[in-house]
């Protein structure tokens, strides 16, 4: 009768593996997107591609990705970025159900919330290895930089610090360490030196705003666009 039991309950975690329900769907690529899956099973994605609970989303270098998510909230990741999709959960019918935690471990991303953002904004966080920032229905961006942001440019010449760049659009965001929690608004600029230290407010002339090419910003589909290129990296007065 165990056996049976343990039978039956192996063959169902096997069928939820198989057939688990896609969390988004790749919208526009440029260049090599991989995801590495909850099982270890590693894939190339391209436009149209769907993203699963759990899946570790890699972008090569020169590579520009846009996800569309169950609720319609979007995310664009810079090159060399690393995101995975720790938790989500969405059910139209089922607010009290809603759950999305993100871990960013290198890289960056722009992101707008969907309909979990509107409707249950404590609802939404993501995990770096500075902070933990929690998004109040937001259009948003940040940037990890650990000796790898040579490329971004910035109004002193020089590669941006090392640490969490985070700009915020519209809403607001909380950021959480072990420094305590601080909350920004639309049109601040906040820099997290590193995790046992509290963001600091930064001036418009040395922030850093991540932008993405327009070919991957515009969605010319719902006419919706995240940071596009038409404004610098560094927003300078």
């Amino acid at each position: 009768m165990k056996m049976k039991l343990l039978l039956c309950a192996l063959l169902v975690s096997a069928f939820s593996s198989v057939w688990a329900a896609p969390v988004g769907k790749i919208t526009h690529l440029s260049g090599i997107l991989s995801a590495k899956q909850a099982d270890g099973t590693a894939k190339l994605l391209s436009v149209k591609s769907e993203v699963l609970e759990g899946d570790m989303l890699s972008t090569e270098a020169d590579a520009y990705a846009r996800i569309r998510f169950a609720d319609g909230g979007e995310v664009v990741l810079r090159p060399n970025s690393q995101l995975k999709v720790d938790k989500y959960s969405y059910d139209e019918a089922k607010p009290q159900s809603d759950n999305i935690f993100m871990s960013m471990l290198k890289g960056g991303l722009r992101a707008v919330t969907g309909a979990i953002g509107k409707r249950n904004q404590g609802k939404i966080s993501y995990q770096t290895p500075t902070a933990t920032i929690g998004i109040r229905g937001t259009h948003w961006g940040m940037l990890l930089c650990n000796g790898d942001c040579g490329g971004i440019p910035t109004a002193s010449g020089q590669p941006p610090a090392d640490g969490l760049h985070v700009d915020v659009q519209t809403g607001t965001v909380s950021i959480s360490n072990s420094a305590g929690t601080f909350t920004f608004e639309a049109g601040k600029f906040a820099y997290v030196p590193d995790a046992n230290r509290p963001p600091e407010l930064v001036p418009p002339e040395r922030a850093i705003r991540v932008t993405m090419p327009g070919s991957v910003a515009v969605n010319r589909g719902t006419g919706t666009g995240i940071g596009s290129d038409s404004a610098a990296d560094c927003i300078a007065e």
